[in-house]
């Protein structure tokens, strides 16, 4: 007998303002790879992990590489559609981009929602933390309260130069409790997008027929009557 075997492809979003590293992330995550000479993203730009999730099934993550100026522009509603995931990504040298990191959250809610209105899962990425993170490690404490408060299911700190990409090997996720390990926080976005697809799939009404019988209108039976 052979087995089922399923594939899944999800598109994963990868935002954040310009130069906090999107691209240097994906490139490690997706070629191995590493340069300090990345021009700036011009609109969009794509690449493809294939994930095997476990023995009968794999998942294909198409990551998009959306420019850090898009949220300014009207053609992030056209990137974002159909997306099921998203990265947000910020420089921890750099305060301004934590601060922007929920205009980028309320701008991708305000754009892309699953079918039942609810937000796509999102994890938040906090990279090159192999620079100066010293202001950024006094508010660790304060990161899950950030995440819960503003939707993310869960966070991670980065660094696409020395190779402890959140996305490949991963600190724990805080949201997740998944420990460290190969592929774990693309894993944690991943079982959170299968959980709101199973969620979606059973709160489907199956297309049945139900009858429904009132007993005021059911005639009565005078075969019945006799017992």
């Amino acid at each position: 007998m052979q087995s089922h075997h399923t594939e899944h492809l999800y598109k994963i979003l990868v935002i954040g303002d310009l130069g906090v590293g999107k691209t240097s992330i994906i490139k490690r995550y997706v070629h191995q790879n590493f340069s300090p000479h990345y021009r700036a993203t011009i609109g969009v730009d794509f690449a493809l992990k294939v994930l095997s999730w476990d023995s009968d099934t794999v998942v294909r993550l198409q990551l998009w590489d959306i420019a850090g100026q898009e949220r300014f522009g009207n053609m992030t509603r056209v990137y974002y559609r159909e997306a099921v995931g998203a990265f947000i990504v910020f420089d921890v040298t750099r305060p301004a981009t934590f601060e922007a990191v929920t205009k980028w959250k309320e701008d991708l809610d305000s754009k892309l929602t699953l079918s039942n209105g609810f937000p796509v899962s999102t994890v938040l990425l906090a990279n090159k933390c192999d620079q100066g993170k010293d202001g950024f490690r006094n508010n660790l404490t304060k990161m899950d309260q950030f995440c819960k408060e503003h939707g993310f299911v869960g966070w991670f700190e980065t660094s696409a130069k020395s190779f402890s990409v959140l996305l490949d090997v991963m600190l724990d996720c805080k949201a997740c409790s998944i420990p460290r390990y190969q592929d774990e926080a693309s894993k944690c976005l991943v079982k959170h997008i299968i959980a709101s697809e199973t969620d979606l799939l059973q709160s489907v009404e199956p297309d049945v027929v139900k009858p429904q019988m009132n007993s005021s209108k059911i005639p009565s039976c005078s075969a019945c009557l006799k017992f």
